[in-house]
């Protein structure tokens, strides 16, 4: 019985995800390679999570993000974070009205199905933490009134690696709300020579709407219904446990170098980022091989490093990569 419900669910999610191809193919025609962080894009549009991008600037994050609202043809708004932005100017503010003698509201740039979040770390806490109740709750509370926030609502934040100067590193409980954190690297010689070519012509190639936004919270439901092996959910947790009692998984070594372990909403997003993983694949169910394919992206920013770790030299990614080593794959 099982068996014949996957088979149909497979051809059904072949069906469903064939548009997945075409955003690809037409945010090819701007984005030159990157080809991990559009993935890693729709697979938080699809999993109703958001994303936070971290790379040097001038690596198309800002594009990349906007070509994809381009193609969903969705409402995009872009916010420069900056040290005196107020949150009032992200969420909107009431304004009194002469003519009419009240208060009436003027609704901020968060009113979008796309919000990019630019340079968050440039910004005080009380501004990052305005886009918190955006992010969990999917409202917003100006005044006395609360408004709902359009489906899809995807939050797509950058940030510049810490160590640059005049930052603020986002504290622990607000990166742990981003579903991924996806690391943006230099692209290959030859994509440079092309992004090159592409920038001195004198026309620059444009995406065209392919799909609504209607379409989009579609598959995010035919999303939720791939099938997801209780193998495949004893696989998780292990990876997660193995984070915060690592002597459990023999992994002695990092009991002194890991100051805290990924949060329960690790589990919650690496089984949900798995499922559209596989949807990506056009497939209707999760294999081991999906769960390791986006553990980097959703555990990276979940482990917290003791001064320990810091003094040997060891990152996140060389403890996340000793878990999957570790770890019985099923």
């Amino acid at each position: 019985m099982i068996e014949t419900d996957i088979k149909e669910l497979n051809e059904r999610i072949q069906r469903e995800s064939a548009f997945v191809d075409m955003i690809s193919m037409e945010m090819g025609k701007v984005i030159v390679g990157q080809k991990h962080m559009v993935e890693r894009l729709l697979i938080g549009l699809l999993s109703n999570g958001h994303v936070l991008l971290e790379g040097v600037p001038g690596l198309a994050k800002t594009l990349a993000i906007k070509s994809l609202a381009g193609v969903i043809d969705a409402k995009f708004s872009r916010i420069q974070f900056t040290p005196d932005l107020l949150p009032a100017d992200l969420v909107g503010t009431l304004i009194y009205s002469q003519k009419r003698e009240e208060f009436e509201v003027r609704k901020g740039p968060v009113f979008a199905n796309f919000v990019l979040a630019d340079e968050i770390n440039r910004s005080p806490a009380k501004v990052q933490s305005a886009l918190l109740e955006a992010m969990q709750e999917r409202q917003v509370t100006i005044g006395q009134q609360s408004f709902k926030l359009p489906d899809p609502f995807l939050v797509l934040a950058t940030q510049n690696p810490i160590e640059q100067e005049g930052t603020y590193p986002l504290p622990e409980a607000q990166v742990d709300r981003f579903m991924l954190k996806v690391v943006i690297k230099y692209p290959q010689k030859e994509e440079e020579k092309k992004i090159m070519r592409q920038n001195i012509t004198s026309t620059f190639p444009e995406t065209h709407p392919l799909i609504s936004p209607e379409d989009i919270v579609k598959a995010k439901n035919v999303t939720r219904a791939v099938y997801l092996d209780e193998k495949i959910e004893n696989y998780i947790t292990d990876i997660v446990f193995a984070s915060r009692f690592p002597e459990d998984y023999k992994l002695g070594k990092f009991k002194s170098m890991i100051s805290f372990g990924a949060s329960p909403r690790a589990s919650i997003n690496l089984a949900l980022a798995a499922k559209a993983y596989a949807f990506i694949k056009r497939r209707g169910y999760v294999i081991p091989e999906d769960v390791r394919a986006i553990a980097h992206d959703v555990l990276r920013h979940r482990i917290g490093l003791s001064y320990e770790a810091e003094a040997e030299n060891v990152t996140t990614e060389d403890i996340i990569n000793e878990i999957l080593n570790m770890v019985e794959v099923p």
